[in-house]
């Protein structure tokens, strides 16, 4: 069996207990040899934090596969979000007006709808990306009231502060005061913890990938 799926295997079984918590394979960085397994294996949801990276893998593979689920999760700048369609059906990093304009427009062109979470920086880290807590409820009714976007929960990562689980569950109530039945948070250090405070979908690349290039 290969590595990555493997890992997959492991990491499922850790999350046995959480039924809700769907596993994105990160693929940052690492090419078709190291994804066609687990696409062959039958995993659906793989995320890339790089469109133009994504473009270099991704066309061919989803006309193969046709029903996995391609998730934006990095920083996403306003002249590349044509980029996003028709390949991605997720994205992780909304985090202003500008983009949520941006998005909305090529939805029109392109007749797709995008499932979207909001970025939220909880650290207030100036490194970070994210639209600050006291930002949050503007951008969201802009979002969803006047654009028409298909916002389905919130995403984070936390400061590299030993406080994890207070930053997961700030945004799960963040997220429970939208409404929001999706919350995106977790990754390879954190995802045991992401799943038990609530996450529905964990940003897993290196637990499964193994380390980056």
């Amino acid at each position: 069996m290969h590595t990555t799926i493997n890992n997959l295997e492991h990491i499922k079984k850790k999350l046995v207990n959480y039924s809700k918590a769907k596993i994105i394979a990160v693929s940052k960085t690492f090419n078709q040899e190291h994804i066609v397994p687990l696409l062959e294996y039958g995993h659906k949801d793989f995320g890339e934090n790089k469109v133009q990276e994504a473009l270099q893998k991704w066309p061919s593979l989803k006309q193969k596969y046709n029903d996995i689920n391609l998730h934006m999760i990095g920083k996403l700048q306003t002249n590349k979000v044509k980029f996003l369609f028709p390949y991605f059906d997720y994205m992780h990093s909304l985090d202003n007006m500008k983009l949520a304009e941006k998005i909305s427009k090529e939805e029109n062109k392109h007749n797709k709808k995008i499932k979207i979470f909001i970025q939220v920086n909880l650290g207030h880290e100036d490194q970070k990306n994210g639209v600050s807590i006291k930002e949050l409820p503007t951008l969201y009714n802009y979002a969803t009231k006047d654009l028409k976007l298909n916002i389905i929960g919130l995403m984070c990562i936390p400061p590299q502060s030993g406080l994890t689980s207070k930053y997961f569950n700030e945004l799960k109530d963040l997220n429970n005061q939208l409404s929001l039945k999706e919350l995106s948070m977790g990754m390879s250090n954190d995802y045991l913890e992401a799943a038990d405070i609530g996450a529905t979908y964990l940003r897993i690349g290196s637990s499964i990938f193994g380390n980056r290039f």
